[in-house]
């Protein structure tokens, strides 16, 4: 039976007659040039078989109900080859069959770094919608490790997604470790970032399981670099000849009453200065890491320093790269004898710990005014100071018991 390039063709083996005296019938499926063919589940005496009409001869019932059963197998046949044609894409004789027998076609092989920069470009699309430029480099910087690690460990270019399980990631930490030399908490956030595409992989059901089910990350104490209250003093009253320290100085404590990070600072212009319900001035701007809205009050010390760097300039104060102001605080650290590793980030610690918690502002202001997405993130980095601050006073009140 033709129809537009497909050919249904029902043919006997008569070589292969079993101790009953009956053969197999078989069917052949012909399209494009290609065959497949397989056993009907029918059985007939070769001497009842016409081939020329590809039917039996119905000289007896059960005959009849072969040539019923090889119609309906006709039948289906068709079904899947028209059905297939409306869906209007390519396809083969063995998409025909798979359709005859109600399975869905298998599904391409996935590879993880393939995976991975198909993830990365819709990422990438996201930039400046909803993440920074800077989080899409550090999922690039994983795409990159994973890669090294499937050329260090299985001498691959890439690995299946399949094959991905548990002792993937803890070979991977391990990688990391060992390889990179990376900290614990460089290695948590880069299986961190490592999980997301993984976890989209299994959503999409191109993992038999999540990998990641019954991984732990190591936990790490995370101590909070801040400046206390005298050591701020001392960076506040010492004047340095050289402008550039000079600077440096003033951004530092702008941030260490404003709790800005270092890109809000660099971006913050006069407009994001307005009048509170208060009659006051604000500090209002969405934060570069979470995008939420931050709304904090510009106390004076932060005031000041915006009044001394009055300029023409959209940019209320002085820009300079990050890495430049790490270089110089790390200088100026030496110079009056500090003995921590004091980063752009320590002034936003500072005014977490010393300006606020230290002057008794409940933990969930703080949160609102660091622009956390969570309490919970703020109560995990800022707990133990409250909880020295109990120490103390609890040891203060015992004295005087």
């Amino acid at each position: 039976m033709h129809q537009k390039g497909i050919s249904i063709l029902f043919y006997l083996i008569k070589a292969r007659i079993n101790k009953k005296g009956v053969c197999a019938i078989y069917c052949r499926i012909t399209f494009l040039g290609k065959r497949k063919q397989f056993a009907t589940g029918e059985f007939i005496d070769p001497s009842e078989w016409s081939s020329k009409n590809q039917v039996a001869i119905e000289s007896k019932k059960q005959n009849i109900q072969v040539n019923a059963q090889l119609e309906i197998i006709r039948t289906r046949i068709k079904s899947s080859y028209l059905k297939l044609r409306l869906e209007d894409e390519a396809f083969t004789v063995d998409d025909i069959f798979r359709d005859y027998l109600g399975k869905e076609a298998p599904k391409e092989e996935q590879y993880l770094i393939a995976y991975f920069n198909a993830f990365l470009s819709k990422l990438k699309k996201l930039i400046g919608i909803e993440i920074q430029e800077a989080t899409w480099i550090k999922y690039q910087y994983v795409r990159d490790y994973t890669a090294d690690f499937i050329k260090w460990k299985f001498k691959k270019q890439d690995y299946l997604l399949t094959d991905i399980t548990l002792q993937f990631v803890k070979d991977f930490e391990y990688f990391l470790k060992t390889q990179r030399s990376q900290d614990q908490v460089t290695i948590n956030k880069c299986i961190q970032r490592l999980r997301r595409p993984i976890r989209e992989a299994y959503a999409e059901q191109l993992l038999p399981s999540d990998p990641f089910i019954l991984y732990k990350p190591r936990r790490v104490k995370k101590e909070v670099v801040f400046l206390t209250k005298e050591e701020l003093q001392l960076f506040e009253k010492h004047s340095f000849s050289q402008p550039r320290l000079q600077t440096v100085k003033n951004l530092f404590i702008f941030c260490c009453y404003t709790g800005l990070a270092y890109n809000e600072m660099k971006a913050l212009k006069r407009e994001h200065i307005q009048l509170g319900f208060d009659g006051a001035e604000w500090i209002k701007l969405k934060r570069s890491k979470t995008g939420k809205l931050i709304s904090l009050p510009l106390l004076p010390k932060a005031k000041e320093l915006i009044q001394f760097y009055d300029s023409e300039s959209e940019y209320l104060l002085p820009q300079m790269s990050n890495q430049k102001i790490n270089s110089y605080l790390k200088e100026i650290a030496g110079i009056l004898g500090i003995k921590k590793r004091i980063t752009h980030h320590t002034a936003r610690k500072t005014f977490a710990s010393t300006v606020l918690l230290n002057n008794d502002v409940p933990m969930e202001i703080v949160s609102e005014l660091l622009g956390h997405s969570s309490i919970k993130i703020t109560q995990e980095y800022y707990g133990k100071i409250v909880q020295k601050r109990i120490s103390d006073e609890m040891k203060r009140i015992s004295k005087i018991l």
